[in-house]
């Protein structure tokens, strides 16, 4: 078993305290490895690397920044067995999704160090007697918080974007994913990245997210985590007028009626609601289906569900692999049992195995059912019967979340109006929910979030805009 340090200043560090935790493997129960648990102390080393590496940092021209970054993606690329391991063993994450999450960050790290190249002012042609125009700068040092369910390219968005603009980051990787974290650090090292520049501290994030959000040399904070995690983020930030991004959870639909094709609309959903054992915050929540069809689809998608290959993530062939934690077991449980109780027919799975829960599938909910309101970010899929296309978006709608959405249908007029109608930041027609681009505005209505993540949605968000005016003459004073 391994013990890793943290990356504080270019240098691999114990924390102050020495104190370490135990990182688990969610299949086995194992100890994967031994991480440091860093404190206040710690938040205080971080930041005054990032705080004091700041300005070096942002004088360093964007074309050597990008060569970093992009540097960066090629030893990822490289090294993609090592990290796919890493997301395995912490992550309970299968070779498919490691592979693809992989295959997605390489990308994002090319966009990134490309976007760096491209941050745009304006010119503003209004009197003739002056040069107005609008500069962006970075903020300075921004603080990181990301999840454990796609660690690495949720990670990504916020450490590649943040180095391409010219801030500082100290990174806080999810406390149950912390190693792919430090080997964010740890590929950054490689790549040739100025001391300081990017810290990586791990802990316990109700100690360290505070302490990091309340030090006055943080500039900016960008979440990606649970709606109640991105509240409290949010107030704290907000406390001392510090501006955030957040990403936060969702309760996503999939509509599918009645004009669909069945078998592909099946597919759909089946990867919608069970890719990483439906622990995303895309990940398809509610299957709303039109009444005509949603005998013959349920029955089918029940036949899908109970076909996938569960156990263990290393198996390359393994579909559903485990929850992340017990806590996840027993929240999907409870919405399971919760929604059989209230009436619901339960067609395929409702069982586990230590950590694997049984791809799920449930027809007839009602409103009064957990799985109806509540992010269950569980393998299971709550199907919805409904009449029409307008009854459709307003059960689509009816939640506090608002992230993405999908549409299944062949009828274009009723598409637009879906389209246009859905609560959501995101809307994939003849898609399930789950998508992501690298240069596109990811990110929700709603409880689901606020700011963009991607492309110049991130340049935006990242960098702070300033009006600069230059006189051609000298000015005339009334007095």
């Amino acid at each position: 078993m391994k013990t890793y340090q943290m990356f504080i200043n270019g240098e691999w560090v114990d924390s102050v305290s020495g104190e370490t935790f135990d990182d688990l493997n969610p299949y086995t129960g194992e100890v994967y490895a031994r991480v440091q648990k860093g404190d206040e102390k710690d938040a205080d080393r971080a930041m005054a690397a990032a705080y004091a590496a700041r300005k070096p940092w942002s004088s360093t021209s964007s074309f050597d920044r990008a060569l970093i970054i992009a540097k960066a993606g090629h030893i990822l690329e490289e090294s993609r067995m090592e990290f796919a391991e890493v997301l395995t063993g912490e992550g309970g994450g299968t070779f498919g999704k490691c592979m693809f999450e992989i295959s997605q960050t390489v990308d994002l790290l090319a966009t990134a160090a490309a976007d760096g190249k491209r941050i745009l002012g304006e010119t503003f042609h209004t009197d003739p007697t002056k040069l107005s125009m609008s500069l962006r700068s970075p903020w300075g040092t921004i603080v990181a918080i990301s999840p454990w369910n796609f660690p690495l390219i949720l990670s990504m968005y916020k450490v590649a974007y943040g180095l391409a603009t010219g801030n500082t980051v100290v990174f806080k990787p999810a406390s149950d994913t912390p190693v792919i974290g430090l080997k964010i650090g740890e590929l950054f090292e490689r790549a040739g990245l100025l001391p300081g520049a990017l810290n990586v501290v791990t802990g316990p994030g109700s100690v360290l997210g505070n302490a990091l959000i309340d030090d006055d040399r943080c500039s900016f904070v960008t979440l990606t985590g649970q709606t109640e995690t991105g509240r409290h983020v949010a107030q704290r930030a907000a406390a001392k007028l510090k501006p955030y991004v957040l990403e936060l959870g969702g309760k996503n639909p999939l509509i599918v009626l009645g004009d669909a094709d069945i078998d592909y609309a099946v597919d759909a959903a089946a990867f919608g609601v069970f890719m990483h054992q439906g622990q995303i915050c895309m990940s398809v929540g509610r299957v709303i289906v039109e009444q005509s069809i949603v005998d013959e689809f349920a029955t089918k998608l029940a036949e899908k569900a109970a076909s996938l290959p569960a156990g263990d993530p290393s198996i390359p062939e393994t579909v559903i692999g485990p929850l992340i934690n017990d806590g996840a077991v027993q929240k999907v449980d409870s919405h399971v049992k919760d929604a059989v109780s209230k009436g619901a027919e339960l067609l395929a799975g409702g069982k586990y195995e230590g950590r694997v829960y049984e791809a799920t599938v449930l027809k007839n909910i009602t409103k009064d059912m957990l799985v109806y309101r509540e992010e269950t970010f569980g393998p299971v899929a709550p199907i919805i019967a409904v009449k029409d296309e307008t009854e459709a978006l307003e059960v689509a709608n009816d939640t506090t979340y608002g992230l993405s959405s999908g549409v299944i249908t062949r009828d274009l007029q009723k598409a637009i109006f879906l389209a246009e109608g859905l609560e959501a930041g995101m809307v994939h027609v003849g898609n399930a929910s789950i998508d992501a681009e690298a240069s596109v505005p990811f990110g929700g209505f709603k409880e689901s979030g606020q700011g963009r993540e991607g492309g110049f949605y991130s340049v935006g968000q990242l960098t702070q805009i300033k009006w600069v005016t230059i006189e051609k003459s000298e000015h005339h004073f009334p007095f």
